[in-house]
């Protein structure tokens, strides 16, 4: 049986999936992963700012929705944080596995770990995998937006790693006008 591996280098990517995904102006099911839900400003801007322009282009996949806060202190005044950690986990799997597309908040000083888990776990799906570095800060190897595996899954699913949600929009807006 012949090596599925791909000789390095030869794995180039493609935007054709994107622009297929956009034909005609569709606006594609769209899973938002983001650590944007754990403060109060950042559900602010996530909420009032993110998720509305990304609704121009996007029908977007919210997971903060899918698990609510009651949800949690109920868990924990059960003493069942971990069974329902791995509840919320399933939800946010089968909301990966039912989008066409998955778009990445990438910000911080280190790429928060379950965003990065999710791009993977959508690239690994065969999602093609958008991401947004706003941060004015290095992380990740020399040349490199974020860590080089985390830039190589959303490049090699056919993406590209935005400097900012205005970036972004604008992308997606070239996309469903092509």
């Amino acid at each position: 049986m012949p090596d599925p591996t791909p000789a390095p280098g030869s794995a180039a990517p493609t935007a054709a999936p994107l622009r297929e995904l956009f034909a005609g102006g569709a606006r594609p099911r769209c899973y938002v992963a983001s650590p944007l839900g754990f403060s109060e400003p950042g559900r602010a801007y996530y909420a009032e700012q993110y998720l509305p322009a990304l609704a121009e282009h996007v029908r977007p996949v919210d997971p903060w929705a899918l698990s609510l806060p009651e949800e949690f202190a109920a868990a924990a005044q059960e003493g069942r944080e971990h069974a329902f950690g791995i509840e919320v986990g399933e939800r946010n799997a089968a909301a990966i596995g039912a989008a066409q597309l998955l778009i990445a908040q990438l910000d911080g000083q280190e790429v928060d770990a379950g965003t990065a888990a999710e791009v993977g776990y959508g690239a690994a799906l065969g999602l093609p995998c958008l991401g947004v570095r706003s941060d004015l800060r290095d992380t990740g190897e020399p040349g490199m937006r974020v860590n080089l595996q985390l830039e190589a899954f959303i490049v090699l699913s056919g993406g590209f790693v935005a400097g900012s949600l205005d970036e972004l929009v604008v992308r997606l807006a070239a996309l469903r006008a092509a």
